[in-house]
């Protein structure tokens, strides 16, 4: 696909004779990028996680509510292809609810005044 856009490009840009200015080109990495995260988000989508094991498990505090910082090894498979890897390590933070009924993925931020704060996404 990158290829077709490639010669696309390079046909117009024989034809015209003006090499392409500065707003095209970024535009243009802009439009890549964003084709390159939607391919990439159908691969994720169907990801295969396996093989999880919990090295090491921290209790902390996550905006006032009990969180936890948990280290291990994964294997990761994407269907319809051939990759796989093997022991990727995590590390990740989890976030109890009040309710005590769901979990939340706690990521840390330092913000632009250097104030540290989460981000927190609900997990399915």
């Amino acid at each position: 696909m990158w290829r077709l856009i490639l010669v696309l490009v390079l046909l117009l840009n024989g034809c015209s004779g003006v090499e392409p200015n500065r707003e095209i080109v970024e535009n243009a990495i802009a439009l890549q990028t964003r084709l390159l995260q939607q391919q990439l988000q159908q691969q994720i989508n169907k990801v295969e996680i396996s093989q999880v094991n919990v090295t090491q498990t921290t209790t902390l505090i996550i905006d006032r509510l009990t969180g936890y910082r948990i280290n291990g090894t994964y294997d990761l498979k994407l269907p319809k292809q051939r990759l796989s890897q093997q022991k990727n390590p995590f590390d990740i933070y989890l976030q109890r609810q009040k309710e005590g009924k769901t979990w939340r993925l706690a990521l840390p931020k330092m913000a632009k005044n250097g104030v540290f704060t989460w981000l927190t996404y609900a997990i399915n």
